[in-house]
């Protein structure tokens, strides 16, 4: 029995590369970096004015990529209080306070451990943050 299977979730943002949405390799679950990316490539939390003057919300953008994890973590059925550790990349660390209190809102003290770096770009200039998980998710629990 071939325990691994890569999975490009139907209705996400199309990955920006040759590699899946999720992996699973027995009982663990590897999700991609995700960002805020909707299938019709735009970006949720980035707008611009009528003079053309941009805004990034990492509030939202953190809300966004959370949710398109637990959207990706679903398809496997499995659910965000089953991710063990979370990466997350920040182009900006002034960022951190809005992600962080985002983060807080899904998860606490008893949830994933975490790792926050900053990176100097993400694949779009209006992309603030990117991140990566890793779940623990029986299979059996699965064939249920």
């Amino acid at each position: 029995m071939n325990d691994q299977r890569a999975t490009v979730v139907p209705g996400k943002a199309t990955p920006r590369g040759r590699f899946p949405h999720v992996k699973r390799a027995g009982d663990f679950l590897f999700v991609s970096g995700t960002s805020s990316r909707r299938p019709d490539n735009s970006i949720a939390g980035a707008s611009a004015d009528t003079m053309g003057t941009t805004t990034l919300d990492i509030r939202e953008q953190t809300r966004v990529v959370i949710e398109n994890i637990r959207d990706i973590l679903a398809c496997e059925k499995a659910t965000l209080a089953d991710i063990v550790e979370i990466s997350t990349f920040l182009v900006d660390m002034n960022d951190f306070g809005g992600y962080n209190a985002v983060y807080a809102q899904y998860f606490d003290e008893t949830g994933p451990a975490r790792t926050t770096v900053a990176v100097h770009q993400l694949p779009h200039p209006h992309l603030r943050i990117e991140i990566k998980a890793v779940a623990y998710a029986p299979q059996a629990r699965g064939q249920r």
